[in-house]
């Protein structure tokens, strides 16, 4: 009997030091990785911070060696191809979602669909931009905003497809099955059942991939390119961020690096902000 009580107690110390350890170890990750984001956000706003004003708000992007500019047409650039970039993937990327988790239990297309998608969640950006470069814009003979959308499109669809299909299959089967019993058509339960209590789900992932597509430059090198004038058609060339932030970073001029620290913090606060405000309100439904 104390040899059972001893073997026991020996467990339990050994449980409780490997509960510990584990403890430890992740809190310190957490703190790792903690460290440099903290680190990030110092450096960003120490430099960005006092180089934001109005005119960066109203103002096109200078010229070379010109002292009077801003980021206007690149933030109107960034935001109407990441919104025409989410505009195309979302629906695409929670339509393939849903087949998979609701359509395709027994579907021998599935596995090939998931393998695809997860090629696509880990190839490079860059890649990415090569191949609509190729296809969009060599048969267009010049680079547009169109061509970038869909380059932020691919980026943005394997991870909608992804986090659609694992938040719908979160879903409990009793809730189809109830709804089954009721007589509602699938598609009816689909949209009536399943998207309303996973919408929180499909939501924050399609919030993922605007953080994802948000400071995409490699892609945009190839497709939308840059324009230094007001545009908001995307038929030709579209100034962005990203490339901005790329381009002035690497000049000579030091009215243009200012910029380019103006411009990615600005990047960072516009992500940041976004998340905060959509789990908050997420958080309160």
């Amino acid at each position: 009997m104390s040899n059972l009580k001893n073997i026991n107690v020996h467990l339990y110390q050994r449980r409780r030091v490997l509960n510990y350890t584990i403890l430890t170890l992740s809190i310190l990750t957490t703190i790792f990785g903690l460290f440099w984001l903290i680190w990030l956000l110092i450096t960003l706003f120490g430099h960005g911070f006092q180089y934001l004003d109005l005119s960066v708000f109203t103002k096109p992007t200078p010229p070379p060696g010109a002292t009077d500019g801003g980021l206007a047409n690149a933030i109107v650039g960034s935001l109407i191809i990441t919104f025409m970039g989410i505009l195309i993937g979302a629906p695409v990327g929670v339509m393939a979602g849903t087949f998979l988790s609701e359509y395709a239990l027994r579907s021998k297309v599935a596995p090939l669909i998931r393998f695809v998608n997860d090629v696509l969640l880990s190839a490079p950006s860059i890649i990415l931009g090569v191949f609509v470069y190729e296809v969009v814009v060599v048969p267009m003979g010049h680079f547009s905003g169109w061509a970038g959308s869909l380059a932020l499109a691919l980026i943005a669809l394997p991870i909608i497809v992804r986090t659609t299909e694992d938040m719908l299959k979160l879903v409990p089967n009793t809730m189809r099955e109830a709804a089954c019993a009721l007589g509602a058509p699938r598609w009816k339960v689909t949209v009536a059942i399943v998207y309303k209590a996973a919408k929180a789900g499909i939501l924050t992932g399609i919030l993922l991939a605007v953080a994802r597509i948000s400071g995409e430059t490699a892609p945009l090198l190839f497709t939308a390119l840059n324009n230094q004038f007001w545009t908001t058609s995307l038929n030709q060339p579209v100034a962005n961020l990203p490339v901005v932030i790329f381009q002035f970073a690497m000049s000579p001029y030091e009215e243009w690096q200012q910029l380019a620290w103006a411009g990615a913090l600005l990047i960072t606060i516009s992500v940041l902000v976004l998340n905060i405000i959509v789990r908050t309100f997420l958080r309160t439904k």
